[in-house]
């Protein structure tokens, strides 16, 4: 008897490439650990500007945006490597690495300039509390640019932790980036 022809289109589909230990593994390398920061500082970013009340939709809008997408696409990576289906799709993961994480510090970049741009729009002005009253009253100086925001102390340092976690977020994707671009290129 002869063996049974080989189906075609099952050997068609290249072996997933990927240089990342599957399972609980990957939590013990240097990419594993920066996706757990990006989703942990990320995740901040989100809490962060949510409770600043988003004084400038048109910019935190985009701040929310990027850090939402980012933080559940991050949770679904490292999902994917930590039950190991990964190794289950048949695709490139080292190339898929290298380009999410591209992409995500593009975003986030922008997402952490835009953040210190409304920070920074603060312009100086605050709102006071007057001195035996329940009124407040608003200080403000001259404004330094042509967008101005006026952010009680609270918004306002909301606003700076959101920029300072957007910027730590953004270093972790460039590592992260790097990182996956030298395991591409091997």
């Amino acid at each position: 008897m002869s063996e049974p022809a080989a189906n075609p289109a099952a050997t068609s589909f290249p072996t997933p490439t990927i240089s990342l230990p599957l399972g609980l593994e990957v939590l013990r390398t240097y990419s594993g650990v920066l996706v757990c920061l990006e989703i942990l500082f990320g995740g901040l970013v989100w809490i962060l500007v949510a409770s600043s009340n988003v004084p400038v939709p048109l910019l935190q809008g985009w701040v929310m945006f990027v850090s939402v997408t980012a933080f559940f696409l991050s949770s679904f990576y490292l999902t994917l490597l930590v039950t190991g289906l990964a190794d289950r799709i048949n695709t490139d993961w080292n190339f898929l690495d290298v380009f999410y994480h591209f992409l995500a510090l593009l975003f986030y970049f922008a997402a952490f300039v835009l953040e210190a741009a409304t920070t920074a729009a603060n312009g100086g002005a605050h709102i006071n509390s007057l001195p035996n009253s329940t009124d407040s009253v608003l200080c403000i100086t001259f404004p330094r640019g042509n967008i101005f925001t006026v952010l009680s102390y609270r918004e306002y340092s909301i606003n700076v932790a959101a920029t300072i976690f957007a910027f730590v977020v953004t270093l972790c994707y460039c590592g992260s980036m790097v990182m996956g671009f030298k395991r591409w290129r091997k």
